[in-house]
């Protein structure tokens, strides 16, 4: 397989227009949390167009080089490629080198749209039956893309009603400085409490008080608009 036909294909996709519009989308200027990131302005449809059609063909060199490359949507597409990889069941299975090229690669896997697209089918997957820690790690690191795959890992167990270590990671994040960080673990707290209300009921109640206003306005977006009005207000508990 060729790496240089799967960045041939993803060409083919060029939009100018886009192009200009996601720098700014994600946050690439100076002093942001996308500084410097390049864009050709391909959509995610066609991302995945690419992506589908590749993934079976690709090695783990390839997909190391493609999450090198300086152009976004050909890191996202190594990223989606890894994720159809570890999800099919017809290949030979190397989900452990795909988990290990990930945790190895975190430093280009560097904006919210590659992170919630890769880490739960990857290194939530792989670390079900397995320690855990290295969330843990990535959450105490200070690093801002490890710490929320840290918390995005998590939906994985979420899904099948594993809801310890979403809420111990949250806990560890609750008092994050940055927005993106209060916006994932909101949104895993949503997840959570989606599937068991108690979750997401008792976690507010030790800490709604302390958690930061997105990360409330996140895990409570479901609630009914009386106990929404009630939690904001500080009259629910």
């Amino acid at each position: 397989m060729s790496v240089n036909a799967i960045l041939s294909a993803l060409r083919k996709h060029i939009n100018k227009d886009k192009a200009a519009f996601f720098p700014r989308f994600f946050k690439t200027g100076k002093g942001q949390y996308g500084e410097g990131d390049q864009f050709w302005g391909i959509t995610v449809p066609h991302n995945r167009l690419v992506a589908k059609k590749y993934f079976s063909q690709c090695t783990i060199t390839d997909f190391s080089e493609l999450l090198e490359h300086p152009i976004h949507e050909v890191r996202l597409c190594a990223l989606l490629m890894m994720v159809y990889r570890v999800q099919s069941k017809k290949l030979p299975d190397i989900r452990k080198e795909i988990y290990q090229l990930y945790c190895k690669k975190t430093k280009y896997i560097n904006n919210w749209d590659l992170v919630d697209s890769s880490v739960a089918q990857i290194v939530g997957a792989w670390l079900e039956d397995k320690k855990k820690d290295i969330l843990y790690r990535w959450a105490k690191k200070g690093h801002l893309w490890e710490q929320r795959m840290a918390v995005i890992a998590t939906f994985h167990y979420i899904r099948k009603g594993q809801f310890e270590d979403t809420v111990a990671l949250c806990k560890l994040l609750l008092h994050h400085k940055h927005d993106l960080i209060h916006k994932a673990t909101g949104w895993m707290l949503r997840e959570a409490g989606n599937r068991n209300p108690d979750t997401l009921i008792y976690f507010l109640a030790e800490h709604h008080e302390e958690m930061p206003r997105t990360m409330l306005r996140y895990a409570i977006e479901k609630l009914d608009a009386g106990s929404r009005k009630r939690i904001l207000l500080n009259q629910y508990f």
